[in-house]
């Protein structure tokens, strides 16, 4: 079982795709769920991380780093080194995906991402780009597995947390969807998207339970 199934499980969270139903994901200024778990377009030179940047620093910057922009650019470099695969046959392949997502082919998108994960199933962002096309295309259990490979080989990975928040959301969850987007938080605190849907979340289950 994988980590974020078992951690859903020991908090008494049971997913359930019947349940599957529309919801307006509360950022109106990210109305797209799916952005939170899918690299962003790649950072200018003033972004890229020095060479001896770690990934560990990055994330020790960014979980103290209280403004919004600079966190942003932090998250930027990470995002650089997650999607760095290291071999140009997986980069053209990642970018065929691309180019099948945005012409909205998902099935040609997840055959050509089921030869990237056998190929380098260590590299998160295989795996995190076809969970993202499977949610694009509703699949909400697929996506929830890929989900979880990611973080078993990344588990600070908020792209992915923020993806299975938002899955959560669209099955109407919200208590699965709160655990996650405060996992969220604690990697990256000021993720705007993050804090407003915690704060919907809560004033929402608070107004359920009165």
């Amino acid at each position: 079982m994988y980590r974020i199934a078992a951690s859903l499980s020991a908090a008494g969270l049971l997913f359930s795709v019947a349940a599957a139903q529309e919801l307006e994901i509360p950022d109106p200024s990210n109305p797209d769920p799916q952005r939170e778990f899918i690299a962003p377009d790649l950072p200018d030179a003033r972004d890229r991380p020095q060479s001896d940047t770690s990934l560990d620093q990055l994330f020790a910057d960014l979980k103290r780093e209280p403004d919004a922009e600079d966190a942003r650019r932090l998250e930027r470099q990470i995002w650089m080194r997650w999607t760095a695969s290291g071999s140009d046959s997986i980069d053209l392949l990642m970018g065929w995906a691309q180019r099948a997502m945005t012409e909205r082919k998902w099935n040609a998108a997840i055959d050509v991402l089921n030869h990237v994960v056998v190929l380098a199933p260590d590299y998160a962002e295989g795996w995190n780009r076809r969970a993202t096309v499977h949610y694009l295309n509703s699949d909400y259990s697929r996506s929830i597995a890929d989900i979880e490979k990611v973080l078993d080989l990344e588990p600070r990975h908020f792209g992915a947390m923020a993806g299975m928040a938002a899955i959560m959301q669209k099955l109407r969850h919200q208590e699965r969807a709160l655990f996650m987007w405060h996992r969220v938080l604690e990697i990256y605190p000021a993720n705007r998207t993050a804090q407003k849907a915690v704060i919907d979340l809560e004033e929402r289950l608070s107004g359920q339970g009165t």
